[in-house]
């Protein structure tokens, strides 16, 4: 894929000195996949500029547009961050894909495994992203790792499985990497029958495009510390860029999004009765279990 890395545009338009410098460059993320900023449109004055047009007034003072990026954000004002888009190449696992899928708010071209032969690159966790399954939560992991030997068997297992399935998709296509035929009397299956049996650790590509709004949204979902590792390593990553992009929305966002806490009327009911001195249980709170833990959790204060 080529880009235009080393030519120069004049334009009228408002730029981001910030992304400017970082525009096409790629980011590692796990073993072979990567993120870029390929193109983006917008600023934090396009989101004030978007919130004061139902008035007519331009620009004011840094403090207070700073102000109103706080506002819109704390009161869940989000059409003006519509107004900023930006657009990723992102290299990735297709069963993180598979997750990252589901924010249907963007707009989506993958790497076509039917035109095209997917390469020999497939994610191979390391060691200490290794664990069982979490006994409390059906989804994630637990805390607690594998033995070395554990670790490395199941280490061992997924080369082995994707190595093997690699070369097959290969000969049932009757084809080396590079495309060429190996056995001239066998015409080989069709590509896009020969993808099915790749592993779900095989890595795809995809240009990415999303408003900031909804660019917000998929962070504070994919970097919560309950999100599955790998997809974190990406959310963490954007929320970078994002961070160079539109710096007083990031604050705003760390401030009344990320690290905020949304309570539940009986949850504010129960915060209430706390600091007049009250000693509540969860039994008697009108909480469930997980919602008292997640309250505790909020308040950091531990039963324990």
């Amino acid at each position: 894929m080529v880009d235009d890395q080393d030519e120069t545009f004049t334009t009228k338009r408002p730029t981001c000195k910030n992304l400017e410098k970082i525009l096409y460059q790629p980011f590692q993320i796990l073993d072979h996949g990567f993120i870029r900023v390929v193109d983006y449109m917008g600023d934090d004055n396009a989101i004030v500029q978007a919130a004061r047009v139902s008035y007519g007034k331009g620009t004011k003072q840094v403090s207070q547009d700073k102000g109103l990026i706080n506002y819109l954000l704390r009161h869940k004002h989000t059409t003006p961050f519509e107004m900023c888009e930006i657009k990723f190449h992102v290299k990735l696992p297709i069963f993180i894909a598979r997750q990252w899928i589901r924010h249907r708010t963007a707009n989506v071209n993958e790497y076509s495994a039917r035109y095209s032969l997917l390469s020999r690159e497939f994610y191979i966790p390391k060691k200490e992203h290794l664990s069982s399954q979490s006994a409390s939560n059906k989804q994630c992991r637990s805390e607690e790792g594998l033995s070395d030997r554990e670790a490395e068997r199941v280490l061992e297992i997924l080369q082995e499985d994707a190595t093997r399935c690699y070369q097959n998709y290969l000969n049932l296509m009757n084809q080396t990497e590079e495309g060429q035929i190996i056995n001239p009397d066998n015409s080989g299956i069709a590509r896009e029958l020969a993808r099915m049996n790749l592993t779900l650790n095989q890595y795809t590509q995809w240009y990415w495009k999303i408003d900031l709004h909804n660019l917000l949204h998929f962070v504070k979902l994919r970097s919560h510390p309950h999100a599955q590792f790998e997809i974190q390593e990406y959310a963490k990553c954007i929320l970078d860029i994002i961070k160079l992009w539109v710096p007083f929305t990031y604050e705003a966002f760390i401030e009344h999004v990320r690290d905020s806490v949304t309570l539940s009327k009986t949850g504010i009911s129960v915060v209430k009765r706390m600091l007049a001195g009250d000693k509540v249980t969860q039994e008697e709170s009108g909480m469930s279990k997980r919602e008292w833990g997640e309250l505790m959790e909020a308040l950091e204060i531990n039963e324990g």
